[in-house]
Formats: C-alpha cells, structure tokens, sequence
C-alpha cells in the first residue's frame, strides 16, 4: 500500500524548514547505509543526532500526531526520529531495500521497519530527476511531490532514487513500527476506517450502520495489533 500523504508542512512551513536545513552541515550519506546500499548510495544527510535535524525531526512527529490520514494509513507504535538528505546533480540511490531492524540513535531502542516514508522539502520544479521509485504489486510507482507533501509505502519494497541532473532534492526521510505487522491488513483496516469516515460524515456518526462498522473495526483491530 502506498499512500500520499498531502499538505503535512504548508508552503511558508516549508520555507522555514528549507532555511534550517539550508544552513546546517551536511556529510556523506554512506556513512549511515549499510554494507550493500552503501555500493548504490550517493548523497548528504545531516548527522543523525545533530541539533538542527533533531528539533525538526521533533517538529514533524508533532504535525504527524495530529494528521488523522497518517494515524489510520500507518497505525504507529513506534516511529524512528526523522532524518534528512540532499541529492544534488550526479548523486542518486540505486535499487535497495531498507533494513528489516533499525536502532533510534538516541536511545538505542531496536525498531522493526514496516512502513518507510519520505517527506519532499524541494518543489519539483526546483530540480530535475530525483523520482522516488517504489515497486509494488501493480509494478513501479514514480513518486515525485510538492514540498510538503509525504508518501508512505511499505518498507519491503525494493526502491531507488533516480540521479539528479538538476537542482537539489531535500527530503526527510524516516521508518516506523506499526501495530499491524501486515501490509494487507494494514490496507484492509485502511479502507475500512476511510469508509467510515465517509459515511460518518454523510448519515452521522451516531447512525446504527456507521456504529456496527465501527465495531467490527475496532475488533478487528484488537485481531491483529502487536502492542
């Protein structure tokens, strides 16, 4: 399942992140890739426990708590800090898969990846190539959105970021647990939940259809989380 989440960071939000991230000191992205991704891997990120990344990291699991859309798509248990990157021209990140375990690098904490997600802080008119590619069961999907605007897809997916011939691509970029380990329930509870909301908002919250699929949501969810 991959999902676009829209407007997380307004156009003048985007602006202040982008002036932060502008003036902070970025390092080879190598260093934090693993043995075969590092093969593939060309591009800047800042330090994970810098404190530039770490207060906007802050900020964008604020705006992500209070975004209805990302709550019912992921169903978070836990959420690695933000990170963030920059591709400029000639650099890229060929096909790779994330790691199945990452480690929070302020606390140590071991996370299981389930859902990856790339916030785009640069327009896309800033920047030529740069396409986010995820493979999915419908074949590749190219992912190239406004600033402030996210995706989410299922960390098993092979992907890669076409090289940059133009401009610069600045991204956050991060993983999360979820309480629902499978990508089809996940994508079943999904759907069940925006069909609700839909007809919540169409009949009221308080008709009896819209209550009994509340309840087999709810149960369906005490089914399948890991908490």
């Amino acid at each position: 399942m991959l999902i676009t989440i829209p407007d997380v960071f307004s156009p003048d939000e985007v602006r202040a992140l982008r002036a932060a991230l502008d003036g902070a000191d970025w390092e080879d992205g190598r260093q934090t890739a693993g043995v075969q991704s590092a093969q593939t891997k060309r591009n800047h990120q800042l330090p994970a426990t810098c404190d530039v990344g770490r207060d906007l990291g802050q900020s964008i699991l604020e705006r992500l708590s209070q975004t209805p859309l990302f709550l019912s798509a992921a169903l978070p248990l836990r959420i690695l800090p933000p990170m963030f990157n920059r591709y400029e021209t000639g650099e890229a990140f060929g096909v790779h898969v994330d790691n199945a375990i990452r480690s929070n690098p302020f606390n140590g904490e071991p996370l299981r990846t389930d859902l990856s997600m790339t916030l785009f802080l640069s327009e896309p008119d800033e920047y030529d190539g740069g396409e986010l590619i995820v493979e999915d069961h419908y074949g590749p999907q190219t992912v190239k959105l406004p600033a402030g605007h996210m995706v989410l897809y299922p960390s098993t997916s092979l992907h890669e970021v076409r090289p940059v011939t133009r401009g610069a691509r600045v991204s956050s970029f991060f993983w999360l647990q979820s309480m629902v380990r499978s990508d089809m329930q996940r994508s079943i509870l999904f759907d069940l939940d925006q069909t609700i909301q839909t007809l919540a908002d169409g009949l009221g919250a308080d008709n009896d259809h819209v209550r009994r699929l509340t309840g087999i949501y709810h149960n369906m969810i005490r089914q399948w989380t890991e908490v």
